[in-house]
């Protein structure tokens, strides 16, 4: 039997089908990585081309209370407005270096009427659903610098506790219902600076880490193991033929050619590391 005789066999075709569904799955999660590192690289880019402009007026960025744009994410624009404290709001369960907290979310009335969320920082738990004293937000008239962020979705299983000010996610349309209207659904603002300045604040968002993580090597890894598939079923295809085949007289002479060489090679570190072991064993 001749080793295409044996893979067309129904037994050896089943294997192949197999394969080809495993190389398929493997090319389909590396295409999946590498469409990862593509938004991780995008959001990369945003943060390069926006964190460190110079603030530009709110009306230029946010015309309308739903205007937004993606590519916006990250713009710091300078707004002016009067922050209403009586609605103010806090973010539950918002991490940060290895702590509970919250972030201060204080609505921002502008000169239209208009509300501008501001995320104004974060603050650690005093205690199980306990945030820690809030820093006062400036009375008056305020100059805020703030950076756009967009809305986060809803959280499926999470919801705003009643009867508090603790809302579970920074979900825009939700806010502006909360609030009665007129709120900006399309972004808010993480805080940058305020004048005047309060004499105590809440802790400012750090800079984003410019990291597009190990999406590549995942992607490649998993082409690699397309590739090993086809290999191993190669292996084991021929390893089965040589089974097969082993009263061929051919394939006999084959066989011994095979443990001659092997006799001849040069044992390696391990092997005669092995050997000098069983010897001591002895």
């Amino acid at each position: 039997m001749t080793i295409w005789q044996l893979a067309r066999s129904r037994q050896w075709l089943g294997w192949l089908g197999l394969t080809v569904l495993v190389a398929i799955v493997c090319c389909a999660l590396g295409t999946w990585q590498f469409a990862r590192r593509a938004e991780a690289q995008a959001e990369i880019a945003k943060v390069e081309a926006n964190y460190d402009r110079e603030p530009v007026p709110f009306a230029e960025e946010l015309a309308a209370v739903d205007a937004w744009d993606e590519q916006q994410e990250w713009t710091p624009v300078l707004v002016e407005g009067e922050y209403l404290v009586d609605d103010e709001m806090l973010v539950r369960n918002r991490p940060r270096a290895g702590r509970v907290g919250y972030e201060v979310l204080t609505p921002l009335r502008l000169a239209d009427g208009s509300v501008f969320i501001v995320n104004r920082g974060w603050i650690p738990s005093a205690g199980l659903n306990q945030p820690s004293e809030v820093p006062a937000a400036p009375a008056g008239e305020v100059e805020v610098v703030a950076r756009l962020k967009p809305t986060e979705p809803q959280i499926a299983g999470r919801t705003d506790p009643e009867g508090t000010n603790q809302v579970a996610t920074i979900r825009l349309e939700g806010i502006d219902e909360r609030l009665g209207g007129d709120v900006h659904t399309g972004a808010y603002g993480q805080l940058v600076s305020e004048d005047p300045a309060p004499a105590e604040e809440p802790q400012l968002a750090a800079r984003p880490v410019l990291d597009e993580g190990p999406h590549l090597s995942y992607a490649l890894q998993w082409f690699v193991f397309a590739t090993l598939a086809f290999i191993g079923y190669g292996y084991l295809l021929r390893q089965e033929w040589r089974r097969v085949n082993a009263d061929d007289p051919d394939e006999r002479m084959r066989a011994d050619e095979r443990r001659r060489r092997a006799a001849l090679r040069k044992p390696s570190d391990a092997e005669d590391e092995d050997a000098l072991l069983d010897a001591a064993g002895r």
